[in-house]
């Protein structure tokens, strides 16, 4: 059974202005998703499911439909704030979703074989989408799961600091913890990241976790059980989110599962401000002249 890929898209884009999930980027008006789209068809993943908020789902079907008809299956599911769906009995009031791995959720009845987690604003290149999908075929289980590692160095903006989830990798290759670090730039010639009034370097090829996940349905209980004690826990914090690393971190500490980092020498970027769009734009169009991708994606 080929994997799945979900795709993480009902985010608010406050920061940006609109929905950057749907805005155009590629020659034709490609968005990111499309090129995420693209290269995992062309690694083998058999269907994509979008994690969206409901009213959206009309301008994803006339949007990407017409382009995947006949290519790869589609499935829509509804990130939203009911949570009494997944048995927190609880009423409480939030402007923001619940996160990452709320929002992961939401797919539990739809995605029945090993799947891939990635954000909709983020370009992740074939490489990762490959490796990943090879890692799913071949090594994902209920105690086996992996997240592609992306050397900082490749991950950071030209127009100011970052913040990334640094990782921790043991001899075998699998994740020890993710630390978030804030405040990460080059400065010179050297990555650093900034602490207690404090630069600490990093090295170019260390690991970093750009939210490209792989898991097998087993996810889906342990992180409802999870869910729950932390909907309860954060009853009064309406800013909470439960992100996914929090459920990785807690297969490590429990020992239930292991982790394994995928490298990777994809150049990554993505969208957070306006001011990134003509970055992204020239980053795509160079890819185009390089042959990487056609000029028109889906002709």
């Amino acid at each position: 059974m080929k994997p799945t890929l979900l795709i993480l898209a009902a985010g608010m884009a406050s920061r940006y202005g609109s929905m950057k999930q749907i805005d155009g980027f590629g020659p034709n008006g490609e968005t990111i998703i499309d090129y995420s789209i693209h290269d995992a068809i062309k690694a083998g993943f058999g269907k994509v499911v979008f994690i969206i908020k409901e009213e959206f789902v009309d301008n994803f079907k006339t949007i990407f439909e017409p382009k995947l008809n006949g290519k790869i299956e589609t499935d829509y599911v509804f990130q939203n704030f009911d949570i009494k769906q997944y048995g927190v009995e609880l009423e409480i009031e939030r402007a923001k979703p619940w996160g990452t791995a709320h929002a992961v959720l939401a797919a539990r009845h739809v995605v029945k074989e090993p799947f891939a987690v990635i954000n909709a604003d983020d370009f992740y290149g074939l490489d990762a989408f490959q490796k990943m999908n090879d890692f799913l075929t071949k090594e994902a289980n209920g105690s086996t799961f992996s997240m592609i590692g992306y050397e900082i160095g490749k991950t950071l903006s030209e127009h100011g600091s970052v913040s990334r989830g640094v990782c921790k990798v043991d001899a075998a290759g699998n994740l020890e913890e993710i630390v978030e670090r804030t405040n990460v730039y080059k400065e010179f010639d050297v990555i650093v990241y900034e602490e207690n009034d404090h630069k600490h370097p990093l090295e170019f090829d260390t690991r970093v976790s750009m939210n490209f996940w792989g898991f097998t349905p087993e996810i889906f209980n342990i992180s409802l059980e999870l869910f729950k004690e932390f909907a309860h826990a954060n009853k009064d914090n309406p800013k909470a989110e439960f992100f996914i690393p929090l459920v990785g971190d807690h297969l490590i500490r429990t020992n239930k599962a292991v982790v394994k980092v995928i490298p990777t020498s994809s150049q990554w970027f993505g969208v957070t401000y306006k001011e990134d769009k003509p970055i992204v734009q020239e980053s795509i169009d160079q890819l185009v002249k390089d042959g990487t991708y056609p000029e028109n994606l889906w002709a």
